[in-house]
């Protein structure tokens, strides 16, 4: 089994999304985790959630004899990476920025788009952005994207003084 398939299992079987992987210098591993969709009403996720986790998870790496020297746990922050279609799917009507990885047609010498996400059509993701003219609407696939990620808003009104 490949590590990213062991990770995602490990993840998953805890009740738990993996939403990033990274592999970082000098043996580092970062793991990003959420709540599955079905259970985004569990709220953030906590120390605790990490915590469970990497106990866990630094068990199955020992056993399978992966190399590592620190294991980081951690939530995907507000700024969360958008990886996959069901990703485009949870966080429809949110805003996001996309890189592409090329120009489309129609927005010569730019791929980077900041704007609304749609709700995907088939494996077809849509961008409302604001263009030169006014409203515009990106149309692209998953394979198109370099980086995408949620754009955070904080309301600072609603924080007590």
């Amino acid at each position: 089994m490949q590590l990213l398939e062991l990770i995602e299992k490990t993840v998953c079987g805890l009740g738990y999304e993996l939403v990033d992987f990274e592999r970082a210098e000098r043996g580092l591993f970062r793991v990003y985790i959420d709540f599955p969709l079905e259970n985004a009403d569990k709220g953030p996720i906590t120390v605790e959630d990490c915590a469970t986790v990497s106990h866990q998870l630094s068990h199955v790496l020992t056993v399978e004899n992966a190399h590592y020297e620190r294991l980081e746990i951690s939530s995907p922050g507000l700024d969360r990476p958008l990886k996959k279609l069901s990703d485009y799917v949870r966080f429809a009507g949110s805003e996001a920025l996309i890189k592409l990885r090329l120009p489309m047609s129609g927005t010569p010498n730019r791929k980077s788009f900041q704007g609304v996400l749609c709700e995907p059509e088939g494996d077809q993701l849509k961008l409302e952005f604001e263009g030169k003219d006014g409203p515009a609407l990106l149309d692209f696939t998953l394979a198109d994207v370099d980086k995408a990620r949620l754009v955070p808003h904080v309301d600072f009104r609603s924080r007590k003084a």
